[in-house]
Order: structure tokens, then C-alpha cells, then sequence
């Protein structure tokens, strides 16, 4: 759980990681979009080592989404929990179950950016850092895309090298490695980065690129806070 006072009055949710680099900058989106916001956070880093182990969602992985998406759903006895955000971005599959098993809202990682994305765009360059990430991210955009009866043209962007620069404490070698592999993208409406350990990639890089940069964490924030008070 987060360190922010508990308190009846403010809304609990409930936040799901598979990469401890995706914490910080959900935290901060909170602090800055909703920080009226309490924040229940739960963290299993084997699951992303396991995806890249088995290199596919199985029906185990989808048992332990269940698992943890009711663990967080049930509140602290005294609160109820009023929506949950994964911070994960390779699992929608899994992501999706949850959401078909739970009453409360509940987003996959990139649902809200990628609506952003999708309302004012049709070249859309999504780069990703964790490379099993990249073919569902794609697929979940194209499939939203083409709900909407909208045609776009996807840039799918391996950023080698980020994840592991960011793993080892090198914050900038991150940057760095994002910026390198967006310097030659062509013209896209958008840049949308595709996880939320991404996100500090987007200071750095927007000065050198002369489209939008959306990011997860922000996107979802501002999503979950229309989706509880509409509720």
C-alpha cells in the first residue's frame, strides 16, 4: 500500500504491477492528476519474468490475474475498493478476464491512452521497452481502431536496451536509448509511449520530436477519475 493517510472520503484504488519500474510513475500521475486519490498498490515481478519464460499468456497467468484482481477489489474491510488500474501492459488477455469477473471498473494499461490516441489520430508510433509487450499492444490498438471503424497506420517501436539501462539504475541510458530509436520516426500525429515505466522517457524526448507524446500513467489517471465519478 502506498504511504498516503488513509481516509473514508478519499476513493480507494486499486493499482497492479508486474514491473517495480512502473510504480514511481503511476505515483507521481497520481500526485499530480488526483491526489485526493488513495492508492492500494500491489507488486508481483514474476509475472512479467514468467511471460518471457513461457512466451505466452496461459491459463494459469489468467487464474493468477483473477487472484490478484479480487485480492484488490476487496477493499481494507472498512473501504471499498472503486476501480483498479494494471500497470502491466503485456497481459490484456489476462487484464480482460478481470474485467469480465469483477463489478468494478477496471483498466488494461494502455486503454485510456490508447482511446486518447485514437480520438485525433491515424499515425500513431507506439514504443514499448519490455519486447513482449509489442505484438499484443499493437493487436489491442489495432482492434480498438478498427471498433471505432477508424483506419490508422501503426509504427511499432522496440526501444532495445531502455528496460535494462532503467533496471540497472541508469535512468538516462533509458532516455537515451527511447530518444535514439524516435529520431528518424517520419511524421506520426502521435507518440504514444506504451508502458508506464516509459513515461519518463516523454520530458526528454519531446523537444526533439514535433508531435504529441502521450503517456500511460497520465492517461489513466484522468480516465479512472471521470470513470468513479460517473459512478
Amino acid at each position: 500500500m502506498s504511504n498516503q493517510a488513509l481516509s473514508t472520503n478519499s476513493p480507494r484504488i486499486g493499482l497492479i504491477h508486474a514491473l517495480e519500474e512502473s510504480v514511481i510513475p503511476i505515483r507521481d500521475a497520481f500526485s499530480r492528476l488526483w491526489p485526493e486519490a488513495q492508492t492500494a498498490d500491489l507488486l508481483d515481478t514474476s509475472l512479467a519474468v514468467d511471460l518471457a519464460r513461457t512466451g505466452a499468456l496461459n491459463q494459469a497467468m489468467r487464474e493468477r490475474f483473477l487472484t490478484l484482481g479480487r485480492y484488490a477489489a476487496a477493499g481494507n474491510g472498512t473501504q471499498d475498493t472503486q476501480a483498479i488500474l494494471f500497470t502491466c501492459s503485456a497481459f490484456g488477455p489476462a487484464i480482460d478476464a478481470v474485467k469480465a469477473d469483477l463489478s468494478i471498473p477496471v483498466l488494461r494499461p494502455n486503454e485510456a491512452a490508447f482511446e486518447e490516441a485514437l480520438s485525433n489520430s491515424t499515425r500513431i508510433a507506439l514504443v514499448v521497452t519490455f519486447a513482449p509487450s509489442l505484438p499484443s499492444l499493437t493487436q489491442e490498438l489495432e482492434d480498438m481502431a478498427k471498433a471505432k471503424g477508424k483506419q490508422i497506420h501503426i509504427t511499432p517501436i522496440l526501444a532495445e536496451g531502455a528496460l535494462a539501462a532503467l533496471k540497472a539504475g541508469d535512468g538516462a541510458g533509458h532516455d537515451a536509448a527511447v530518444l535514439s530509436v524516435c529520431n528518424n520516426l517520419g511524421a506520426q500525429d502521435v507518440i504514444l509511449l506504451g508502458q508506464f515505466s516509459l513515461a519518463r522517457a516523454a520530458k526528454a524526448l519531446q523537444p526533439h520530436v514535433d508531435c504529441p507524446i502521450i503517456t500511460t500513467p497520465d492517461s489513466s489517471v484522468r480516465a479512472l477519475r471521470r470513470l468513479v465519478a460517473s459512478s
